[in-house]
């Protein structure tokens, strides 16, 4: 048996969070197709059955940038810490993207890493193989990993190789968690970040980036089975404040439609979901605000 905390590091929409679904076989992270989607550390638990046993403790994380804020500077240090407890670095790149500084920089941030390193090279499903093979030529030339391998975390393909490589470096040991456990993700959090993806499909330029979403009241089912959420989404000025309600009201309700519906499904009961818009001018630098989303490396 082996089992051991695995942290999924690489730079915004390398696919880490769509990998990170696919490998515990239901959704736990938020994807978009805008960067710095994800804001906090997100563990999924997958375990391994055959000849092989183990149990991974996945740990995705933020991309790596360059940080405009508080915010950001917590984000990527948040993806770093996790360098201090985790039994193998699984550093994820779209290798669909040509390689620059950024590539560069991240591997950079490991060049003393004291334990395995494994590269994934994800979305192969949008390069030809004639393509790929330089590619994972000019990454072996850069380091030594444990392994290189590439996968497509939308169609699945090579991911199974990859859990075995994963399995086969982490150390022996028995399960960490229990072998239904999947993930220590509260409910409010989650709920929270389901309504952050749904606002993030509607928006553009500068709003995803300038949003988020406080989960005020998080009210168990009484005796009508309803799970009632009372939640705030933040603007950092009043112009966003009115994109974000839309005309008559129309894309907030689009937004809380979608998040309940889904939210449903998750919960299995029926969600009564109050949103409401709150202007709240500077929300990045502000240490309490960033504290209640749980945007902190040493939570």
């Amino acid at each position: 048996m082996r089992s051991g905390f695995v942290s999924l590091i690489g730079r915004p929409n390398a696919g880490k969070s769509t990998l990170l679904n696919l490998l515990v076989g239901t959704k736990l992270a938020i994807v978009s197709d805008k960067p710095q989607t994800t804001r906090n550390r997100i563990v999924g638990v997958k375990n391994i059955q055959g000849d092989q046993p183990g149990q991974i403790v996945f740990v995705d994380t933020p991309g790596i940038h360059r940080p405009l804020h508080r915010l950001n500077v917590r984000m990527v240090d948040l993806a770093i810490d996790t360098i201090r407890y985790v039994d193998l670095l699984v550093v994820v790149l779209d290798a669909s993207e040509n390689i620059g500084s950024g590539d560069r920089y991240l591997l950079g941030l490991f060049d003393k890493a004291s334990i395995p390193v494994i590269l994934v090279l994800n979305k192969i499903d949008l390069i030809s193989k004639k393509r790929l093979l330089p590619i994972m030529d000019w990454y072996q030339q850069q380091r030594e990993f444990n392994a290189i391998i590439p996968i497509s975390s939308k169609t699945g393909d090579g991911v199974t190789d990859f859990v075995s490589s994963v399995v086969s470096v982490l150390p022996d040991g028995d399960p960490l968690y229990a072998e239904d456990y999947l993930t220590d993700q509260p409910d409010s959090v989650f709920v929270g970040e389901v309504i952050r993806e749904k606002l993030l499909r509607y928006t553009r330029a500068e709003l995803p980036f300038s949003t988020a979403v406080v989960v005020d009241r998080f009210e168990e089912p009484d005796d009508t089975k309803i799970i009632r959420l009372y939640c705030s989404i933040l603007v950092e000025r009043s112009s966003q404040k009115a994109i974000v309600i839309g005309r008559q009201g129309s894309l907030i309700k689009k937004i809380g439609t979608e998040a309940r519906q889904e939210l449903e499904k998750f919960f299995a009961t029926r969600i009564f979901l109050d949103l409401r818009v709150s202007v709240r001018s500077g929300w990045r630098e502000d240490e309490r605000i960033l504290d209640q989303l749980g945007v902190n490396p040493r939570s």
